[in-house]
């Protein structure tokens, strides 16, 4: 499946930015999907997912900042970042792994393009 992202920008520390992930293909039976960032210099880091068909995920580090859930106008989701703070700045990813009875198996192997987020203090 191609993936695409949009609604990267530059916000000032607080605001919000909406990310989309839209899809080649229907995904809601077939993929899981996962936002990834990549900040300078570090490694990319997951930081929320679609597990299975509506069950979510969050890493620490954003939990209770944004929402994550899919979209079905674009085949894809969308991340909802609040309240968005420095350390939020990167390269904002979506992937898709297959998924078979609402379970999630394999590795991400289909990634999108990216998307620049930029906070600034």
């Amino acid at each position: 499946v191609q993936l695409a992202e949009s609604g990267g920008g530059s916000v000032q520390a607080g605001g919000s930015l909406r990310l989309s992930c839209a899809a080649s293909k229907y995904t809601y039976t077939s993929y899981c999907l996962a936002w990834f960032r990549q900040a300078p210099g570090k490694e990319r880091e997951e930081v929320a997912r679609v597990e299975g068909y509506e069950a979510v995920w969050y890493s620490d580090s954003v939990k209770g900042r944004v929402t994550v859930a899919r979209d079905s106008a674009i085949n894809g989701m969308y991340l909802q970042m609040n309240n968005l703070k420095p350390e939020d700045t990167g390269v904002y990813f979506c992937a898709a792994r297959p998924m078979s009875g609402g379970n999630c198996y394999g590795d991400y192997n289909d990634w999108g393009q990216g998307t620049q987020v930029t906070v600034s203090s």
